[in-house]
């Protein structure tokens, strides 16, 4: 058996989310499908990070085991034969070793961090062209307030406060690398890169950062948040249109031919 790992780029405006669900209109069922129809032979997939419906992503990873022998551009291309136009493989890669050994590849367990972006339109009327394409905002917000809001979220921390209430992770604590956030003239760009992330993490992060650079609540009020543990403290869940799993950190001894920036592929 191989081992392939494949780089998905996926529009998520069409989909229930990555995981696969009776109903077979997810990101997941929609590849499996299309491997089903290339290969001739079923092939479970595993994926870096499930998202969530509306979630796009810029740099999805996934792997799978066969024992078919096809080289990159050919998966590549056959894959993409069978997929819709909103789900698309950039590359493929066939790794060196045993599948069946713990410390070889694996999409989810061998990923060191995963950076998300949220894209945010803030003006006072919406846009329809940016509609599932970014989050909407009517009143002005303060970026420099926000920044210095994000401080005591850095390093291990635990983000109960943040976390869906239905979240099946077994630990709230995760590693905050980095937090930056940027205005592009009306659009303000939210970059999140942590070990991994708790369900609906980076939207709660980002609904309650609003309230801090709209006034509403003062720059200490993300500490309060975070040391509170109390989800009911933070504000509402912010819309999934503007969220982007948009990098995976992996060790370079795997090779991956992983896109080269983690900028948004529009932006």
């Amino acid at each position: 058996m191989k081992r392939i790992a494949i780089g998905l780029q996926y529009d998520g405006q069409a989909w229930h989310g990555y995981q696969k669900q009776d109903h077979g209109l997810t990101v997941q069922d929609k590849l499996e499908q299309a491997l089903l129809e290339f290969a001739t032979v079923p092939l479970a997939t595993t994926c870096a990070g499930r998202t969530d419906a509306g979630v796009h992503a810029s740099e999805q990873v996934v792997h799978f085991d066969t024992d078919l022998d096809r080289l990159p551009h050919a998966w590549v291309r056959g894959i993409n034969a069978f997929l819709p136009p909103s789900i698309g493989v950039r590359w493929a890669k066939e790794l060196e070793g045993d599948p069946a050994v713990d410390d070889f590849f694996h999409a989810r367990f061998s990923a060191r961090a995963r950076t998300y972006h949220y894209v945010l339109y803030n003006h006072h009327t919406r846009s329809p062209l940016l509609n599932g394409r970014a989050g909407f905002y009517h009143r002005p917000l303060d970026v420099a307030r926000m920044q210095e809001a994000v401080k005591p979220l850095l390093g291990w921390q635990d983000f109960t406060t943040f976390r869906a209430a239905h979240c099946q992770a077994k630990s709230p604590v995760k590693l905050m690398h980095d937090i930056q956030i940027r205005r592009h003239g009306e659009l303000i760009v939210f970059t999140l890169k942590a070990n991994a992330f708790l369900h609906h993490m980076v939207r709660n992060l980002v609904g309650s950062l609003v309230y801090i650079g709209q006034g509403r609540e003062d720059v200490s009020w993300m500490g309060e948040l975070l040391e509170a543990k109390n989800r009911q403290l933070a504000a509402p869940t912010f819309m999934p249109d503007g969220l982007y799993l948009a990098k995976i950190d992996y060790d370079e001894k795997w090779g991956l031919p992983l896109e080269t920036t983690s900028a948004l592929p529009w932006f």
